[in-house]
C-alpha cells in the first residue's frame, strides 16, 4: 500500500531533502520575531447556530446578488454553537509577513512560496494563473511592495516547518493553532459574529466588499480587532489550522480579500483543505506556548 503524507510527516520529509544551509548566528533581528497577543485559558463561545448562518447567507446574497453560498450549503458543516476551553497560549498578532518568512528562506534554503502553472490549473480553482504572478517570489525574494502583507502561496508543510525553524532560532515552541485557538483568538469568549461585534461592516477588514481585491500590508484594520486584540482575523487572507477534518485536510479559517459579503469571514465558518495545496489566499499564523 502506497503510504501518503500530510502535514507533519510531509514537513519531516520535505525538510530532510532540503540542501543544508550555513548556521545562522547571533539572534534574530526584532521584526523577524511576529508580535504576539496573550489568550488567557478558559472557556469561550464556539461555532454557530441557525440565526448566525442565514444572517450569513443574507449578506452573501445582498454581496452578490445570488443565493450561491446557501444553495452549497457552505455553512452548514460549521461546529454547532457551545461552551469549548483551551489552556493558555500566545498567537502572532497579525499573519506571518513575506518579510518575515524570507528569513526562514533565506536561512535555510527552504523552496520559496510559488507555484507551478500546470500545478495552478490543476487546483481547478476561481483565479487565473495570471493572477497568481503579482504574489510569486523572485530568486527568494519577496515580490517588491509587498515585504508586509501576509505570505501566501505556501503549503501545510511550509507553515510548520517556518514554525519549526522559529522555535530553534528563538528557543521557544512555535506552531500553528489548533481550530478552538484560532477561534477563540479571533472572536473572545461571548460568542460575537465578527471579531468586532455581530454587525458586519466592510470597513474593518480587507474584504472585495471596500478592499482592493488583494492582500494589505498586515495592520491596517485595528478598529477591526477582536477583543484580545487580534488583527486581520476576517478577511486579508484564509489561515491554516493544526485541526484535521474527517477526511483527512487541514481546516482553514478567516475569509480572504476575494470574498464578498463575506458570510466566510466570521471566525465560526470553516472549510478544509488538502496539506499540499499552495493558494494566493491562504497564509498562516502561529502560537507561541506559554511556558
Amino acid at each position: 500500500m502506497k503510504r501518503v503524507l500530510t502535514g507533519t510527516g510531509l514537513a519531516v520529509l520535505l525538510a530532510a531533502a532540503m540542501p543544508a544551509a550555513a548556521a545562522p548566528t547571533g539572534p534574530l533581528p526584532a521584526s523577524a520575531v511576529p508580535q504576539t497577543v496573550e489568550i488567557p485559558a478558559g472557556p469561550f463561545i464556539s461555532g454557530s447556530d441557525a440565526a448566525e448562518r442565514e444572517a450569513a447567507y443574507r449578506l452573501d446574497r445582498a454581496a452578490y446578488g445570488r443565493d450561491i453560498t446557501r444553495r452549497e450549503k457552505r455553512y452548514e458543516n460549521e461546529r454547532r454553537r457551545e461552551t469549548h476551553v483551551t489552556g493558555a497560549f500566545a498567537i502572532t498578532r497579525t499573519p506571518i509577513t513575506n518579510d518575515q518568512y524570507a528569513v526562514f528562506v533565506r536561512e535555510t534554503g527552504w523552496p520559496a512560496p510559488g507555484v507551478a502553472e500546470a500545478v495552478w490549473k490543476g487546483y481547478r480553482l476561481g483565479h487565473s494563473y495570471a493572477e497568481t504572478r503579482r504574489f510569486a517570489w523572485n530568486n527568494g525574494k519577496p515580490p517588491e511592495g509587498r515585504g508586509d502583507d501576509p505570505v501566501v502561496l505556501v503549503s501545510h508543510a511550509d507553515a510548520e516547518n517556518y514554525a519549526s525553524w522559529l522555535s530553534r532560532r528563538t528557543g521557544e515552541r512555535w506552531r500553528l493553532p489548533t481550530e478552538s485557538e484560532w477561534e477563540k483568538a479571533a472572536r473572545g469568549t461571548d460568542g460575537r459574529r465578527f471579531p468586532w461585534g455581530n454587525a458586519f461592516d466592510p470597513l474593518l477588514l480587507d474584504s472585495a466588499d471596500a478592499g482592493p481585491d488583494d492582500t494589505m500590508p498586515v495592520g491596517m484594520f485595528p478598529k477591526g480587532a477582536s477583543p484580545f486584540g487580534v488583527l486581520d482575523a476576517a478577511g486579508e487572507v484564509f489561515e491554516w489550522t493544526a485541526t484535521l477534518d474527517d477526511h483527512g485536510r487541514f481546516i482553514v479559517k478567516g475569509g480572504a480579500w476575494d470574498e464578498r459579503g463575506c458570510g466566510a469571514c466570521r471566525p465560526a465558518a470553516r472549510h478544509s483543505r488538502p496539506a499540499l495545496l499552495k493558494n494566493i489566499v491562504l497564509g498562516f499564523r502561529l502560537v507561541r506556548e506559554e511556558k
